[in-house]
């Protein structure tokens, strides 16, 4: 199966959709339903959440099978340089909390992206394949 640009995309806009959903500054997020709710949870919270948990399941388990601890640091502190340099030119500040954690937010959604395609990209530059498991026989 081959790997396209759109496909890139895709995976972006579901792991952004998965991160925003889960969390983020405005207040509208599966965070903020939960807190306000607390004391009168419905199916509706819990059907959401569940939702939520499989995606984060599937994003998270490609991403260490893709990318390996390793790889996830090495991405993490490549996008923490990243949050400093726009710290540095300006861009963004230390004391704007919100706008902050949406760029956090959008680099992780790119860091889950980059998890799901991984394995792709290593196999277009060096013609092997990743495996999940290998079976004795």
């Amino acid at each position: 199966m081959n790997l396209t640009a759109s496909g890139v995309v895709l995976r972006f806009l579901f792991a952004l959709l998965l991160v925003l959903l889960s969390y983020n500054p405005s207040g509208y997020s599966y965070f903020h339903w939960v807190h306000y709710s607390f004391s009168d949870i419905t199916p509706y919270v819990v059907i959401a959440g569940v939702i939520l948990l499989i995606g984060w399941g599937i994003y998270i388990k490609a991403t260490l099978n893709s990318l390996g601890l390793i790889g996830i640091i090495a991405l993490a502190a490549l996008f923490a340089c990243l949050v400093w340099l726009f710290i540095y030119w300006g861009f963004l500040s230390v004391n704007d909390i919100s706008a902050m954690a949406w760029v956090i937010e959008v680099l992780l959604a790119a860091m889950l992206a980059v998890g799901m395609c991984w394995s792709h990209f290593t196999r277009r530059m060096s013609g092997q394949v990743d495996v999940d498991e290998i079976e004795d026989r």
